[in-house]
């Protein structure tokens, strides 16, 4: 092909290289050049044309494009028309990408001119995802390197995901709530619906290794069976591996180079893969129980083997993961309180349920006074009636407002995160409406934070509560947050990581928020 500057007397049926106005007209790029568009050229005075010529053997753009998406598109894709030397190839079904990376290497190293990008293999795409594209780069490409690409040309496909029977078995501990469970089912069946299985069992027993062996003896006619255990699998002997033993099944692997996902346990059943599932599997959030599922129902056998390889690309960029364990030392830093005082009141009938009196003082000042007690430095979010709560609670904190506080709770929670020091490694997360906390409740918390990434929940008779303790590692998701939503959103998302201590009062679940609570909240006191 040639290509360059041109008189305008040679430029017939030529391609104008770039787009330009002619005769008040656009002239697209790309363009064969007619009489009509060089005798309008000639009338505005322009002499020559930048554009480019075929030579004999020449193809042009989008006919190369098209044979390469031909040869190409494998099953379970479908090559689209070409556009300006550009051919999409999109998937027709829901699965993962099969292709060959060298092949895709060696087409792109037989000329510059033709180029194809393609997802990363076994990345998951929905039916009308674009899972490559072709593109030409110059106007024509001489024959002999088109051939020599089709010669090369990787088949890229997509089989679909298989219709599969699942099963999942949920093991419990004393005290754990039903609502545990319950998300647990209702995300697992949105995962498998999602990669068109069906969640045919939901069923739950003790966390125990002969009640869990049990359960696993009973299923039939599934083709993967999952099991949430109550706590982390630690060893090849905890609970859920050696219950898969004891079944009669064997233990592949225990823990993957995945982030988030690495305690995963495989095992099988005889031919049955068995997915001892890690706490991040509670959360819908992609992760590397979603690896391995994906993988199993496209027909892709997962081994030991296989699993050990996913540690290139196993860390899933798009989740916020806590820092290292040995990044300090656990006791390190300080643990501090954000004391929650920005909310509208709304269900208080206009009144400011903070500032409410509460045996001679405001409701506020009862939550701060437990912070005071338990020796813990403060952060007060203000919003609503900023100044009137900040003078409730004097100068024995620092203040901080959130001036977007009507938009929901994650937007002072924002503001409290952004306002902690660098020396705080964790923040008892206190809420200004729940003035009968006592101090050693949130001593308790600080105390049982032994590790960056421990979040520390208070139960009473095996309901959780607030005040939550967060450490530093979570503070970025917590400030991502949207909406009218707190901390509690994300307890399933870091589950592996959440510590529950019971404590002696139900002050924890103990809010006011309408008239008749602080009358409740008056008579407990003796007020």
């Amino acid at each position: 092909m040639k290509f360059g500057p041109a008189p305008i007397h040679d430029c017939e049926g030529a391609i104008l290289a770039h787009s330009q106005m002619i005769g008040g007209r656009r002239l697209a790029k790309g363009r064969p050049l007619t009489a009509a568009d060089l005798d309008d050229a000639r009338a505005e005075g322009v002499a020559e044309l930048i554009v480019a010529r075929l030579e004999a053997g020449d193809v042009r753009e989008d006919e190369a494009a098209a044979r390469l998406g031909t040869a190409i598109a494998g099953g379970g894709v479908a090559a689209q028309k070409p556009v300006h030397g550009r051919v999409n190839l999109v998937a027709v079904t829901d699965g993962l990408v099969r292709v060959d990376a060298a092949a895709v290497d060696a087409l792109n190293a037989v000329d510059e001119s033709l180029t194809l990008g393609v997802l990363p293999p076994l990345a998951r795409v929905v039916a009308g995802d674009i899972v490559a594209t072709i593109k030409i780069i110059p106007y024509a490409v001489p024959g002999r390197a088109l051939e020599a690409a089709l010669a090369t040309a990787p088949t890229i496909a997509v089989p679909p995901f298989r219709a599969a029977e699942v099963a999942l078995i949920q093991t419990r501990l004393p005290g754990q709530p039903d609502k545990l469970f319950v998300k647990t089912e209702r995300v697992t069946r949105d995962r498998i619906v999602a990669l068109g299985g069906r969640l045919s069992v939901s069923v739950q027993c003790a966390h125990d290794q002969a009640a869990l062996a049990d359960r696993l003896r009973t299923l039939e006619r599934v083709a993967m069976i999952l099991v949430a255990g109550a706590s982390a699998t630690a060893d090849r002997r905890d609970v859920v591996p050696a219950a898969v033993e004891a079944a009669g099944g064997r233990i592949e692997r225990l823990g993957m180079p995945v982030d988030p996902g690495n305690l995963l346990c495989l095992g099988f059943l005889g031919a049955v893969p068995v997915l001892g599932l890690p706490g991040c599997a509670r959360s819908p959030k992609r992760n590397g129980v979603d690896l391995v599922i994906e993988r199993w129902l496209a027909g892709i056998a997962v081994d030991s083997a296989a699993i050990a390889r996913l540690g290139v690309g196993g860390v899933l960029a798009e989740v916020e993961r806590p820092e290292p364990r040995a990044a300090r030392p656990a006791a390190a830093g300080v643990v501090g309180a954000l004391l929650m005082a920005a909310g509208r009141s709304s269900r208080m009938g206009g009144a400011n349920k903070l500032l409410a009196d509460l045996g001679g003082r405001p409701v506020v000042a009862h939550a701060m006074g437990a912070i005071e007690a338990a020796g813990l430095p403060a952060i007060v979010v203000t919003g609503n009636m900023a100044a009137e709560v900040a003078a409730a609670i004097g100068d024995r904190a620092q203040v901080v407002e959130a001036p977007d506080f009507a938009e929901g709770v994650s937007r002072s929670l924002r503001a409290g995160i952004a306002a902690v020091p660098a020396g705080w490694r964790a923040a008892i997360v206190c809420l200004g409406d729940m003035p009968h906390v006592p101090p050693a409740v949130l001593t308790g918390l600080a105390a049982a934070a032994r590790e960056p990434q421990n979040i520390v929940v208070p139960t009473w008779q095996g309901k959780r509560g607030n005040p939550v303790l967060w450490p530093r590692a979570h503070f970025a998701r917590l400030a991502a947050l949207d909406g009218d939503v707190g901390g509690k959103a994300l307890l399933a998302e870091f589950a592996e990581h959440v510590i529950e201590i019971e404590v002696e009062t139900d002050a924890i679940l103990a809010d006011i928020d309408t008239p008749d609570a602080l009358a409740a909240a008056r008579q407990r006191q003796g007020y």
